[in-house]
């Protein structure tokens, strides 16, 4: 689960775990083996949202 951190600045940092970073190479090598070139896998990805669950 991921985890918000603020900081004394105000701006906020993401602990992600070992989980949530598989699981976002894993759908990035999904959508990374349907297409054939670097500009269709940018706009695949522009059309995706990733979502990680907050730990709290």
């Amino acid at each position: 689960m991921a985890t918000i951190i603020e900081n004394q600045n105000g701006r906020r940092l993401i602990r992600l775990s070992t989980d949530d970073i598989i699981s976002i190479v894993k759908e990035y090598q999904n959508i990374c083996c349907s297409t054939n070139s670097y500009e269709e896998t940018r706009k695949e990805l522009n059309k995706k949202d990733f979502y990680i669950p907050e730990d709290y």
